[in-house]
């Protein structure tokens, strides 16, 4: 299961996506977003689905490995679906005990579902296909406006691209505890929901210990090197839009001015 966490993770492969620019991605994901909750329709839906199909296409990175990411939150995916389906209101279809499913909790619960997916999918595919330095500096560069307001927007940057990096350190961490703890007769996989919360304690103290073993080293090496701030640093690879990235923004206007049309003279949703 852990093994199966995709976002955090760099998929090195020479494809289109991983040559644009960060903020180009970061702009498309954003957007993406925003857009697969600003419509509700069934055209939206499919628009969404086939338009992060192409993407993924384009990646090269292959479906099932982008698929994985989908299986640690089957479980968040799950309640969310029962408490939209169970505690909507509105035309009741089926009644199991004291729990009603209606027409429209059926529908929300639908809507959700996808939502989730695609969602999860395409911050995937952002994380995937660029690497932890690149987007720290495409996240600098997108909110550079903000330093006029006295935002530390390199030091929001740096944390953020180190928190992503820490994850698959972190997973790689948590499966040598549990290897090593099953070694000596743990037992994570049996009992009730009580029962495995208990086993989790000789898991999450050591976990603990390693992260903050790990985020002592990384500061003593940051120091070591003199890092003071973002203030007076220069980039080693500046950030420079090329053809593509122009190309792909075009594109994303594209892709708004279909659903914003099909919205308006068609009435679609």
């Amino acid at each position: 299961m852990l093994r199966d966490i995709t976002i955090g993770q760099y998929y090195q492969e020479d494809s289109v996506i991983h040559r644009l620019d960060p903020r180009v991605k970061l702009a498309g994901t954003v957007l993406y977003i925003v857009l697969l909750f600003a419509f509700e329709g069934i055209f939206g839906y499919i628009m969404a689905a086939l338009a992060l199909f192409i993407v993924v296409k384009l990646t090269r990175i292959p479906f099932k490995y982008m698929i994985r990411g989908l299986k640690p939150v089957v479980m968040i995916l799950m309640i969310t679906v029962f408490f939209n389906l169970f505690l909507t209101p509105g035309q009741v279809l089926v009644v199991l005990w004291k729990l009603t499913i209606t027409k429209e909790g059926i529908i929300i619960a639908g809507k959700m579902a996808i939502r989730l997916c695609l969602l999860i999918i395409s911050a995937s595919v952002m994380t995937l296909t660029t690497t932890p330095n690149q987007l720290t500096d495409g996240l600098e560069k997108s909110m550079g406006f903000l330093n006029k307001a006295k935002v530390p927007v390199h030091e929001i940057s740096m944390m953020m691209s180190i928190a992503l990096r820490f994850i698959p350190i972190l997973l790689e961490e948590t499966d040598k505890i549990m290897k090593a703890q099953i070694a000596r007769g743990a037992d994570f996989e049996t009992g009730g929901l009580i029962k495995r919360a208990k086993a989790l304690v000789p898991l999450l103290v050591p976990l603990f210990i390693a992260a903050f073993r790990r985020a002592n080293d990384l500061a003593m090496a940051m120091e070591a090197r003199c890092y003071r701030g973002g203030d007076g640093r220069t980039k080693m690879k500046p950030l420079i839009y090329k053809k593509e990235d122009r190309i792909a923004y075009a594109i994303m206007m594209g892709y708004i001015l279909i659903l914003l049309i099909a919205r308006v003279v068609c009435g679609l949703r």
